[in-house]
């Protein structure tokens, strides 16, 4: 089971991510842009991912990942339960939201430090 604090080990170095308290909910962003947010309790993580990928991911294994509230379904965002996640599998569900908010320039330049 992964933790908030992991996640935030992820982020800690991304450029132009930053960490924010909402309504008692932890996001990720950059900018104004959302792309990881947790649940009050922390037991789920809601992140960015494409729309026309999320109905595969969610039937590929519907005990991890669930569609966001009706309201949500049109933004690119599918939700995680926290305690079937692995630290592998987040770290590359975090990267990919987080890539899809900046500029391709910027994640190109950084993703080859993870090699």
């Amino acid at each position: 089971m992964v933790t908030v604090d992991d996640v935030r080990r992820v982020v800690s170095d991304l450029p132009r991510s930053s960490e924010h308290l909402i309504h008692d909910r932890v996001k990720f962003r950059v900018g104004a842009i959302v792309y990881v947010a947790f649940s009050r309790d922390e037991t789920v993580m809601g992140f960015g991912f494409p729309k026309e990928e999320r109905a595969a991911l969610v039937a590929g294994d519907p005990v991890t990942f669930h569609l966001p509230r009706e309201s949500d379904m049109r933004f690119n965002w599918v939700e995680a339960t926290m305690a079937e996640l692995d630290e592998e599998q987040m770290t590359e569900l975090v990267l990919d939201a987080w890539r899809m908010v900046v500029p391709k320039k910027v994640w190109s330049a950084y993703l080859p430090r993870l090699a």
